[in-house]
């Protein structure tokens, strides 16, 4: 059963509002970067508008920025499970934050120490950690199977050993979409005395995320990627928060989280994110299944987020297998991943493909004419094209979708690639 009907929720988003009265734009862009509702738009305008200063003084203005960080510091430990609101950094984004993360990891790294990463993964998540090599680290890459686009479980758990430091790997690939065990990888890193680092940008819009359960030492997410403004977030656990030096101005507080804060923050970026997970957890209140928000000692926000995430879960899974059935009926398209309707439950609503001759860049440019917004590339999953060996020839069109996507948009998309 269809938990929700996208269109009402639409409403809410103004460049969704726009397009009813003018052309036909398809939003299948959703892993660059999704839309916003209003609520975002006017939570940062608010902002703005009556509290626009600098944290910490003694003026009204300044104590209003306050209640802003703490209301998204509380936000966002609700929509990852963190539990104390102190775990939660805020940055600039997932890419900066985890090269910032990595300076400090680096500092107790020796020469011969081992890091594991993952073919699966965006370039932001393997470049930080590969510059520990200069430190003298081993990084360790766990394979790609390439015939289903999934992260190799076994290869992976053959690397770690007594001399590896660090696992960091994907909760959901970026490119194909594939969802990675995290809870399995993660107890088989620290039996092996591994630190873990989790990236969760692909995979907190479209799955309830509990750092509790999943017992991870770091985990990055974007707002940007669940309708709020550019912002990145890392929960970390609170011992390593306090253990690890961080690279920060003298007079900088020393507590965490604020050490890890580099700089002045975006204050109105944080406004905005607090809106972004209100919005979902109204799509939990209106939504949401009431039994599938149990969770013990869990905030009412956190319940409805649980609520929330099962609805979009079901809902874009609906969507995953009808599009797994739609793009059979085109057999000169060559998808990538995980490509059998029965496995919408293992993926995100993200593809990749190619149409033998024609560049991705060609496909996506008459995609876009056709007014379907996607991407061609290799969206940063560097290796991960290498591997599949589409990298010299452009890489993949990829289709990335929310539980703003209807049916018909991509019976729509299936109309236009027949066309090509």
């Amino acid at each position: 059963m269809i938990p929700f009907d996208p269109l009402p929720l639409r409403e809410e988003f103004p460049a969704f509002v726009m397009n009813h009265r003018g052309n036909r734009t398809v939003f299948m862009d959703a892993p660059g970067g999704t839309q916003v509702p209003v609520r975002v738009i006017e939570a940062i305008a608010s902002y703005y508008r009556e509290r626009n200063a600098n944290t910490g003084g003694e003026f009204a203005a300044s104590k209003k920025t306050d209640e802003t960080i703490g209301t998204a510091r509380r936000l966002v430990a609700d929509l990852l499970g963190a539990g104390d609101p102190e775990t939660i950094v805020f940055g600039q984004n997932m890419t900066s934050l985890t090269f910032h993360l990595a300076r400090s990891l680096g500092e107790e790294i020796q020469p011969g120490d081992e890091i594991v990463v993952t073919e699966l993964d965006h370039d932001a998540n393997i470049a930080p950690w590969k510059d520990l090599e200069e430190r003298g680290a081993v990084i360790r890459f766990a394979r790609l199977r390439e015939q289903d686009g999934t992260l190799d479980e076994g290869h992976f758990e053959s690397l770690l050993n007594r001399r590896t430091k660090l696992a960091a790997f994907t909760c959901a690939s970026n490119a194909l979409g594939s969802i990675t065990d995290a809870a399995r990888l993660t107890k088989s890193a620290h039996r092996a005395g591994a630190m873990v680092f989790l990236d969760a940008v692909q995979y907190v819009p479209h799955v309830m995320v509990d750092v509790s359960k999943l017992d991870c030492d770091f985990l990055v997410c974007s707002a940007y990627k669940f309708f709020g403004p550019h912002q990145g977030m890392l929960y970390g656990k609170r011992e390593h928060l306090e253990r690890l030096r961080p690279h920060k101005v003298a007079p900088a507080k020393n507590q965490v989280p604020y050490r890890w804060e580099t700089g002045t923050q975006s204050h109105e970026a944080m406004a905005g994110t607090s809106a972004a997970i209100e919005y979902l957890a109204d799509i939990g209140k209106n939504y949401g299944i009431a039994s599938s928000a149990a969770e013990t000692g869990a905030s009412e926000t956190r319940m409805h987020l649980i609520a929330a995430m099962d609805a979009i879960g079901r809902y874009e899974q609906y969507l995953s297998k009808y599009f797994l059935q739609r793009i059979k009926e085109l057999p000169q398209i060559h998808l990538y991943g995980l490509t059998d309707e029965n496995t919408a439950g293992m993926r995100t609503p993200t593809f990749a493909f190619t149409i033998e001759g024609i560049s991705p860049r060609s496909i996506a440019a008459h995609l876009a004419e056709r007014g379907i917004y996607c991407w061609s590339g290799n969206y940063y999953a560097l290796r991960l094209m290498q591997r599949l060996g589409l990298e010299e020839s452009g890489g993949a069109v990829r289709i990335g979708m929310t539980h703003l996507n209807t049916i018909e948009e991509i019976d729509y998309l299936m109309e236009t690639l027949a066309h090509i």
